[in-house]
């Protein structure tokens, strides 16, 4: 096989499982949380949580990899606009990304704690969600960025 194929196609499938991690984390958390049912969150949580760690973390140290690799072998230049932009929005959205995942494990151990009490979930998990939501929104908008700066290459 071509190694710049499958360097582009390494890089497309790590893309692919940011995007599809994030959107399907976001989606799966949201829906739990409407439900207001503690034990359903607390589930959701702790696979989101795992997803998170498997699939997110995995992805984010490949990209750049693959990224690089993939410059060196098609002869683009890292200080071209659309590379350089692409790894701002990359360092950004690691920004808000580290943090939504502590919140994530500290929302899943409060609703955890919630089950094995018996209780309503406190305060905090509520405050952490609106937190996690918001976090998500600007880091999940700067992925498309990036993907669509992979597709398109504009030159500025």
């Amino acid at each position: 096989m071509d190694p710049e194929l499958m360097l582009r196609w390494l890089h497309v499938i790590g893309a692919s499982v940011l995007l599809g991690t994030g959107a399907g984390i976001a989606f799966f958390m949201t829906m739990a949380h409407r439900t207001s049912d503690v034990r359903l969150i607390a589930g959701t949580a702790r696979i989101v949580v795992i997803a998170d760690m498997v699939f997110t973390a995995t992805a984010v140290v490949a990209q750049p990899l693959t990224g690089w690799l993939l410059a060196r072998a098609t002869g683009w230049g890292l200080s071209e606009g659309w590379i350089v932009t692409s790894l701002v929005l990359y360092v950004l959205t690691g920004a808000f990304w580290l943090p939504v995942v502590r919140i994530q494990i500290i929302m899943r151990d409060l609703a955890d704690e919630a089950v094995r009490n018996g209780t309503a979930l406190p305060t905090r998990y509520y405050r952490l969600y609106r937190l996690w939501f918001t976090l998500g929104i600007p880091a999940f908008t700067a992925v498309l960025a990036i993907l669509w700066l992979m597709v398109a290459r504009p030159v500025f």
